[in-house]
């Protein structure tokens, strides 16, 4: 089933799937040859691209997701600031974030975050990142008294 994003955000599923895959193009997946790529939007509606790189010691691999944070906030943007992230590979049905990136988001994005999950076909689902992670470990859990 295809969800439409709701109507108030800049850019349409396949417009965003496609600049998504362009950053797949990037990614540099020479173990598993399984290309991801990402495309964040931030407050200002600017497009940050990220891809899987992977490492033979494959600890060291980094997400697209997690790319595409990182690359916007090194680029000056806050967190909490994003609109909009969408991330696509090629899989039979819409990709969804690995566990760490899901917990990057938590931090970095706000809670009702649209997050697109397409794959290379078209086949695309929005959900939001807390709904991707629910139960999310939180800086509010570190000022708890245990």
């Amino acid at each position: 089933m295809t969800e439409q994003l709701p109507p108030a955000l800049p850019f349409e599923p396949e417009f965003l799937i496609g600049h998504a895959i362009q950053a797949a193009s990037r990614a540099y997946a020479p173990y598993s040859n399984f290309h991801v790529g990402c495309v964040l939007v931030d407050e200002l509606n600017q497009l940050h691209y990220g891809c899987n790189i992977e490492n033979a010691a494959y600890g060291p691999t980094n997400c697209a997701e997690r790319t595409a944070l990182f690359r916007a906030i090194a680029d000056g943007h806050r967190p909490k600031s994003f609109q909009l992230l969408a991330v696509v590979g090629d899989t039979a049905k819409p990709i969804t974030p690995c566990g760490v990136c899901r917990q990057v988001m938590v931090e970095l994005c706000k809670p009702d975050m649209p997050v697109v999950l397409a794959n290379t076909r078209g086949d695309y689902t929005v959900t939001t990142v807390k709904e991707l992670l629910p139960g999310a470990f939180t800086s509010k859990d570190l000022e708890e008294d245990l």
